[in-house]
């Protein structure tokens, strides 16, 4: 951290990252409990918080840090930085985009491998998924690295995150690593959610109570979000089309433009003029395509020659890619979804103040149902003049959210596991499920992927191929497989599905769903 000090230009955004450290440094002494770091992005929350957590679990003789995070495109840049700073050999990734099958070295593997069960290792990168699914297990391959969470410091990035439908079994597990097991936790973020005193929902029966108490590290009147301040939004609820919004993006030379759907992404790419730059972002690309071509972004802003470069991306860029846009669109959502693609814009700070406009699409179609309406909802109800950035309208808003969400433990979890004499372990472990799989995985064939399609063909499956070919997945709604299976674009190799029509991937857009011969061939 003093290397990276003493090397960095003496800029107001570098005396805040100083400032940062310098009280994760002076508040890391404190007791076991909770504690959060509430850092308006570009502030240095990774490595200050890893300060924090590293004296912290001196202090308090705790074993090991785990760091858990929402999205995989953070997992990797994050456990990249840390190995840089600490070494390869005390940091473990544990997510489906790492692969360790080292042939040259079969003992190190080894090892790797039987970490990623137990977790035994100093450093631990992983995601939500995996922490707190294995928490909920009934598993021995996932419980086996339970005890490695006793005497440990969790940190928890984004933490706004955090499924609400699963808030009190989460927020009750937390109390018991905490009370029971020792683990201290640390909740990082820019919009740092309510999670303490009586969260209640839509009605007296849907309420709770969270943590009795969380340490804010960052004193209230530091300031930071008005510090740090680099960008203002400009809120426009007005009904607009695809073709209002794309002439407005069409505008500008350099601009990112982040909505809700992979329709939405691939209906105003599609509108844009392909000139420069033009790039399209969304899970309908498989995982190697979205970081070739995020790489690509980087390398294009860094380049003064290249004029032009408009993109249209879903909100797999808004948290944790390390990106810098001088103006940033952003369709209507919840107040923190802003706020994280607001911090895609004017990122370091070097140009005043810019602009992160939200739109409105209703004019085509409405928000889908479920989380993204009803955050929604929850902004457009805050009444009010309000500094959108300010820690205290953050609190507003989720206070909002919260009476919105009809259950926050809708798989009744709860009564499964606290139920005296009748701990139904089997069913809960079956109910939680961050994330509903009502979804089909579709294998693309391209440079990268034929080798090992091939080997799948002739050697039958093999945990180390899949692994590697997850790269190359897309998965799909039932209707959209279904339609492509009908038209015969798919076939089934070893019970997993390949797409055999490799015109349907399209190397802007990514798999295409809605194409014009699959109807065709549909209607006859």
């Amino acid at each position: 951290m003093e290397q990276l000090s003493n090397g960095a230009p003496d800029t107001e955004v570098n005396r805040i990252r100083r400032f940062v450290q310098q009280c994760c440094k002076e508040k890391s002494d404190g007791p076991v409990d909770f504690y959060s770091l509430t850092v308006p992005t570009g502030g240095g929350k990774t490595l200050s918080s890893l300060l924090w957590a590293l004296r912290h679990a001196a202090k308090n003789g705790l074993q090991r840090v785990i760091i858990a995070i929402p999205y995989t495109s953070i997992i990797v840049q994050t456990a990249a930085t840390l190995k840089a700073v600490l070494g390869e050999e005390n940091v473990l990734e544990h997510h489906s985009n790492v692969e360790y099958d080292d042939e040259d070295n079969k003992e190190i593997t080894r090892q790797l491998q039987l970490a990623t069960e137990n977790w035994d290792y100093p450093i631990v990168v992983t995601t939500n998924v995996r922490l707190f699914e294995s928490l909920f297990s009934n598993k021995p391959s996932q419980c086996r690295k339970l005890h490695n969470i006793a005497k440990t410091v969790v940190i928890l990035d984004e933490v706004q995150t955090l499924p609400l439908e699963f808030l009190q079994p989460i927020i009750n597990t937390f109390k018991s690593l905490k009370n029971v097991f020792g683990t201290s936790f640390l909740f990082t973020t820019a919009s740092q959610p309510i999670l303490d005193g009586t969260i209640r929902g839509t009605n007296s029966l849907n309420q709770f109570e969270a943590l009795p108490q969380i340490h804010e590290i960052i004193p209230a009147e530091a300031k930071l979000h008005d510090k740090l301040r680099r960008v203002e939004l400009d809120i426009n609820n007005a009904p607009q089309t695809y073709d209002e919004v794309a002439r407005q993006i069409a505008r500008h030379d350099r601009v990112l433009c982040i909505v809700n759907t992979r329709k939405d992404a691939k209906e105003l790419f599609e509108r844009l003029p392909q000139e420069g730059l033009t790039l399209h972002l969304s899970r309908m690309m498989y995982p190697a395509h979205v970081r070739e071509t995020i790489e690509t972004i980087k390398a294009a802003l860094k380049d003064d020659n290249q004029r032009i470069i408009r993109v249209v991306a879903t909100q797999l860029i808004e948290a944790g890619v390390d990106i810098d846009f001088p103006v940033v669109y952003r369709q209507e959502a919840g107040l923190d979804s802003i706020l994280q693609a607001a911090g895609r814009c004017n990122r370091e700070g070097k140009l005043g103040i810019c602009t992160t406009r939200v739109f409105s699409l209703s004019a085509e179609h409405r928000l889908p149902p479920g989380y993204i309406s009803q955050a929604n909802d929850a902004r457009l109800n805050m009444v009010g003049e309000f500094d959108w950035f300010a820690p205290e309208t953050m609190r507003d808003y989720f206070g909002q959210l919260f009476t919105r969400t009809p259950s926050f433990d809708k798989k009744h979890i709860g009564t499964l596991l606290y139920k005296p004499n009748e701990m139904q372990f089997q069913e809960a472990a079956s109910q939680f499920r961050l994330i509903e799989d009502e979804t089909t995985s579709i294998f693309i064939q391209c440079d990268g992927s034929k080798s090992l399609i091939d080997e799948l063909l002739h050697c039958g499956l093999s945990y180390p191929v899949l692994k590697k070919l997850s790269q190359y997945v897309v998965s799909v709604r039932k209707k959209d497989f279904q339609a492509l299976n009908e038209a015969g674009a798919l076939k089934e190799i070893n019970g997993i599905w390949v797409l055999s029509q490799e015109s349907l991937y399209d190397d802007k857009v990514g798999l295409i769903t809605d194409n014009q011969w699959l109807e065709e061939t549909l209607i006859i």
